[in-house]
């Protein structure tokens, strides 16, 4: 295969060996990283010759976007071309009728976020990564976040798709119809398809109004029942955007780590951070009041406070938010979970005798999305203990935790997606039919199987 048969500019092919070891790898720290070249499309037609090129040199190819990616779904293992969108990366139009803008795949996703507050307009998909992943890679994974309990994932605001498939077809999905009976909406299978379909070259993406006034509080807890008691009471009188729980373990490495104001004079073995949306009247305000009361009366909470500034309100979110990086130097090894709402306490319960009775002298940082269910466990790495043993160790132990999940019916990537780490466990959450078919629909989309092979499942 020769990569001078490939029709971009020279500039537009890197072969640099300390470039390669950068794009062929996500925030994932447990892949050996091997890949050829790097190659940077700056337009649609830069995607259809580079997909056209790969059938011809049946030459596998990994899409890389912010390489925010934790679950190994932008790795490059087996010298693999990288296609990296960040030279791709344009908003392009702005639809005022009907709040919507097209985007090149490698619009960051802040950049959006920035884009619709000078318009006094909001894109509410959020989480810590905004500031370095891309809209392509958001959709490619379905990215979820904070405040999904709000304004739900990535796919409720993807109007419409441009897409080339595997097998180098350019096809336009749904064309921002908001009604389209008219068969498959094929837009939906390639939202969250992990770059396993084809690569997204243009997205229309909605916009909304913001709301009126938000309230940030954070409250302490003495039991996760508490706070799933707290989450039940609040959601049946108030408008959440965001609900996330964390432990005091998470919150001492944020404190450690960022060396932020400590948040409250006790220590407590749970935190809330959560969001409100309220419409500016003295009846909401009041009944915001009656709502904290009520949790203190009941003992759901022992402690709190409400934000009283936009300074005091992001500090509150960084508890939060600044988990994974306080974490990170602890090499995590790294489960994002989920299951019904309803079943997060006993879930959660049977999940902590698992990794205690296996792991006694390990510690373990939860934090999560409680309001959607979904929960992320991080396991840090002993000091002292090789990644390569760590791994193996945590590994012993994922096939209990993976048979919990499947017992209360959940799924074993909330949000992260498959890749290459919960691969060898998909069957936990899916059933041996359905990935039968997903494989039949790959099949169908990349018939040589050229787009991020090996990821999901093989074929």
């Amino acid at each position: 295969m020769s990569l001078k048969q490939l029709k971009l500019d020279p500039s537009q092919i890197v072969t640099d060996p300390k470039e390669l070891a950068v794009y062929g790898k996500d925030w994932t720290t447990y892949f050996d990283i091997r890949c050829q070249a790097v190659v940077f499309p700056k337009s649609h037609e830069d995607v259809v010759e580079i997909v056209r090129w790969a059938n011809e040199t049946k030459t596998a190819l990994v899409p890389s976007g912010g390489r925010t990616g934790l679950s190994g779904g932008a790795v490059a293992t087996k010298n693999e071309v990288v296609v990296s969108f960040e030279k791709f990366n344009k908003i392009k139009t702005f639809d005022p009728l009907e709040n919507t803008i097209v985007c090149d795949p490698g619009v960051i996703t802040e950049e959006i976020q920035q884009w619709a507050e000078k318009h006094d307009l909001l894109y509410p998909v959020d989480f810590a990564a905004r500031g370095s992943s891309h809209i392509g890679g958001n959709i490619a994974t379905n990215a979820g976040g904070i405040k999904v309990l709000r304004y739900g994932l990535t796919r409720d605001w993807v109007t419409s798709l441009k897409v080339v498939t595997g097998a180098g077809q350019t096809l336009v999905l749904n064309k921002s119809l908001v009604k389209n009976a008219t068969g498959y909406d094929l837009r939906h299978l390639f939202i969250g398809s992990e770059g396993t379909l084809g690569f997204i070259t243009e997205s229309t993406i909605q916009l909304t109004r913001k709301a009126k006034k938000l309230q940030v509080i954070l409250l302490a807890c003495e039991s996760l029942d508490k706070v799933m008691a707290v989450f039940a009471h609040f959601n049946s009188k108030l408008v959440l955007t965001a609900f996330e729980m964390f432990s005091d373990i998470a919150l001492k490495k944020v404190l450690e780590q960022k060396h932020l104001p400590v948040p409250f004079e006790t220590e407590y073995p749970f935190y809330i951070t959560c969001e409100i949306e309220l419409s500016g009247s003295e009846a909401d305000e009041a009944l915001l009041g009656e709502v904290l009361e009520k949790a203190f009366e009941s003992e759901y909470v022992v402690d709190g406070v409400i934000a009283q500034s936009d300074t005091q309100a992001k500090i509150f979110w960084r508890y939060r938010e600044d988990i994974s990086e306080s974490v990170s130097a602890y090499s995590p090894y790294k489960n994002d979970i989920a299951v019904r709402v309803s079943k997060v306490s006993p879930f959660v319960k049977e999940l902590d005798q698992i990794i205690l009775s296996s792991y006694p002298d390990w510690i373990v940082v939860w934090f999560g999305h409680i309001g959607d269910g979904n929960l992320h466990l991080n396991i840090l790495r002993p000091e002292g203990m090789t990644k390569e043993n760590f791994v193996a160790e945590c590994q012993k132990v994922d096939k209990k935790i993976f048979e919990c999940i499947e017992k209360f019916e959940g799924s074993i990537s909330a949000e992260h997606g498959v890749g290459l780490t919960k691969k060898p466990f998909l069957n936990y959450s899916r059933s041996p039919e359905e990935i039968e078919i997903f494989k039949s629909i790959k099949k169908i989309f990349d018939p040589n199987n050229i787009i991020n092979p090996g990821k999901v499942f093989d074929i």
